[in-house]
């Protein structure tokens, strides 16, 4: 299976070394990809242990569980931290998933740890944003979740019905919108360290404008995961490999829960 997505080639070439190896993923007994002869029978060794090929409920299994643990790890610090900590630990988890996040997403092999650390890390972050945003504005908390689960199963349902699909000049698209946008997000957040306001996050025209570019390029994100994930389940990737799916999803659905949430703000009213 062909694919000019540079992380699923590399990670079908791992899957190709470990069938190359001895391995296969599970299939109907005799056709490729499972061991030809049955293990221990007379004058044939045993077959050496298979690899299960990940598929779609693999990777709603492993979504769910990182949603959960992201979901606990940001209760117990919304809890657990005082307020006098919130910008310290909303900036330190933010740095450290950024790290975490970029570690992920340029190795080669799945690492389920890493991932569940990125879970964990990221729910502080989200626990200790939203803790902030719901202090000056109630409620806005459970409006951003709404909104946040709606559009992505909205996504889902379009990538289903084959409205929106990951075209390769989609994709390259996406990739040069979503790397203009990190890198824009960068820049305007080193100038704020320095007191510059670039009016990208201060409630202004230009500022929800912003927000509705980086919620709309948050969204089409997900088709990228979509896609990924069914090329992954075509190429036999092992199970394990459902794991970094599952971190795809969850990055998209932080990434658009925060501006979201960012956006939701702009139109409170001073009470």
């Amino acid at each position: 299976m062909k694919t000019s997505n540079p992380v699923l080639a590399r990670l079908g070439q791992a899957a190709e070394r470990e069938r190359a190896a001895g391995y296969a993923p599970a299939g109907p007994y005799g056709q490729p990809g499972y061991p030809q002869q049955y293990p221990g029978a007379p004058g044939h060794p045993a077959a050496p242990p298979t690899v299960t090929p990940m598929s779609i409920d693999d990777v709603v299994v492993k979504t769910v569980t990182l949603l959960g643990i992201l979901g606990i790890s940001a209760a117990a610090a919304w809890v657990l931290v005082p307020d006098a900590l919130l910008g310290v630990a909303w900036i330190g988890a933010a740095v450290v998933g950024l790290v975490l996040g970029l570690i992920i997403s340029f190795s080669k092999m799945a690492n389920p740890a890493l991932v569940v650390a990125y879970a964990v890390v990221e729910g502080v972050f989200v626990g200790m944003i939203s803790k902030t945003f719901n202090s000056l504005y109630d409620g806005i908390v459970l409006q951003a979740v709404v909104a946040t689960f709606g559009v992505f199963f909205l996504m889902a349902m379009l990538y289903r019905a084959r409205v929106i699909r990951a075209t390769p000049k989609f994709v390259r698209g996406m990739v040069a919108a979503m790397v203009g946008l990190f890198a824009v997000m960068m820049i305007n957040l080193v100038l704020s360290l320095f007191g510059v306001n670039t009016g990208l996050r201060d409630g202004s025209p230009l500022a929800i404008g912003f927000s509705l570019v980086c919620i709309v390029v948050a969204s089409l994100s997900f088709v990228l995961s979509f896609d990924e994930i069914e090329q992954g389940v075509r190429m036999g990737l092992p199970q394990r490999y459902s794991w970094t799916a599952a971190f795809g999803i969850l990055v998209s659905l932080v990434w658009l829960y925060v501006e979201i949430l960012r956006l939701l703000s702009f139109f409170q009213g001073d009470d």
